[in-house]
């Protein structure tokens, strides 16, 4: 079984975290769901953003799956594994097993999949899974980095105002 680390945002994932937001939003404004995910190396570095993008492989690409199918093809797995996945809202099983195969092994959100639902709501448009990343990775055999959710005020308004401005309740 692995290893899994939880813990809070630091200052710099918060600054990436509102780097997500600028994602979720343009992709909002695009007609997409509003996610956004980017992936930074061990120091900081942006090496990829990706929005939801339906255009690139429907639904089932969320922003998460669809950065780290770049991701595999532009950096080697020991790279990735020093990499760190950054993703407004927690990833689903989907993306959270791409992550874990993509090998990324720290991952940082900014709200749960717990408040993801209580946006969405029924909206059929995002049938949310109610299975936290860390127990999806806790079945794994990798030791990985989980930070999240943020108690940034200010960041949790910003995320949360891109959905409730687009799921209908």
């Amino acid at each position: 079984m692995s290893i899994i680390k939880r813990s809070t945002p630091n200052e710099q994932d918060i600054q990436l975290l509102y780097q997500t937001v600028r994602i979720a939003h343009t992709a909002k404004e695009q007609g997409n769901h509003p996610f956004g995910a980017l992936l930074a190396d061990k120091d900081g570095n942006i090496l990829l953003e990706q929005g939801n993008s339906y255009e690139e492989g429907g639904s089932a690409m969320h922003a998460e799956t669809l950065l780290l199918f770049k991701a595999s093809r532009l950096y080697a797995p020991d790279f990735l594994a020093t990499c760190s996945l950054y993703t407004n809202a927690e990833p689903c099983v989907m993306c959270t097993g791409a992550m874990y195969w993509t090998n990324v092994r720290r991952l940082v959100y900014g709200i749960t999949e717990a408040k993801l639902l209580e946006l969405t709501g029924a909206d059929e448009q995002n049938p949310t899974f109610d299975l936290p990343s860390h127990e999806v990775l806790a079945h794994g055999q990798k030791d990985i980095e989980v930070v999240g959710p943020t108690d940034d005020e200010d960041l949790v308004q910003a995320i949360v105002s891109d959905h409730l401005s687009f799921w209908v309740h």
